[in-house]
């Protein structure tokens, strides 16, 4: 009976630990962090708050007012020497690539700082210039406070932490926001081609 009641027991934890489990990785799907934001965010599309951002020419725009188009925005900091620094040349490919779109005004190209205090106008505008910048359809720009600089790294997944050195550790991607203002998909931040092909069947849908 002592035995049983073992069994029954450990089961019991099996079962419990293996729900725990369930949810922790989306029914099995996911084992990695990233790969649990990508489900979430494809399942559960979140909408992208309106935050005031300065750009590289010293304007003010914000996601409110780039609604109505397809959005890849990358979250970056213009002295980063590993991400950030293909992210950049990645974003002047697509730039060439979605010209056509980029010029009916379906679809922009956002880099967001989460360094403000460091990446100014200047700094913004001499990323893009260093990664081949063509003058149009990528906007490369900063909150104009903390509070919505946190809001949307929360709201894309994005983890910055300073490494002590003056740089940061952070994941990086390319997410898409849909023309209503919401965060739709997380791809590859070194597969431009996965990021034009999705704005591409996105515009025939």
């Amino acid at each position: 009976m002592k035995v049983l009641r073992t069994l029954l027991a450990s089961l019991l934890l099996l079962a419990a630990g293996l729900a725990v489990l369930a949810v922790a990785t989306h029914g099995f799907r996911a084992y990695t962090s990233e790969t649990a934001r990508r489900i979430d965010i494809r399942e559960h599309p979140r909408t992208v708050p309106s935050t005031p951002l300065q750009t590289a020419d010293g304007q003010r725009t914000s996601f409110g007012e780039l609604r109505g188009r397809w959005l890849l925005v990358d979250f970056i900091y213009t002295r980063c020497l590993t991400y950030c620094s293909v992210q950049g040349s990645e974003f002047a490919r697509l730039q060439q690539e979605l010209a056509g779109p980029i010029a009916a005004d379906k679809v922009a190209l956002l880099s967001i700082s989460f360094d403000p205090a460091r990446d100014d106008p200047t700094a913004l505008a001499d990323y893009q210039r260093r990664h081949g910048d063509r003058g149009t359809g990528w906007i490369a720009a900063r909150p104009v406070d903390r509070a919505g600089l946190a809001e949307l790294l929360h709201r894309f997944g994005v983890v910055a932490v300073p490494d002590g050195i003056g740089g940061f550790v952070h994941n990086a991607a390319i997410a898409v926001v849909d023309p209503g203002g919401r965060i739709v998909a997380i791809l590859d931040w070194n597969d431009w081609q996965a990021a034009a092909g999705y704005v591409r069947r996105s515009l025939r849908s």
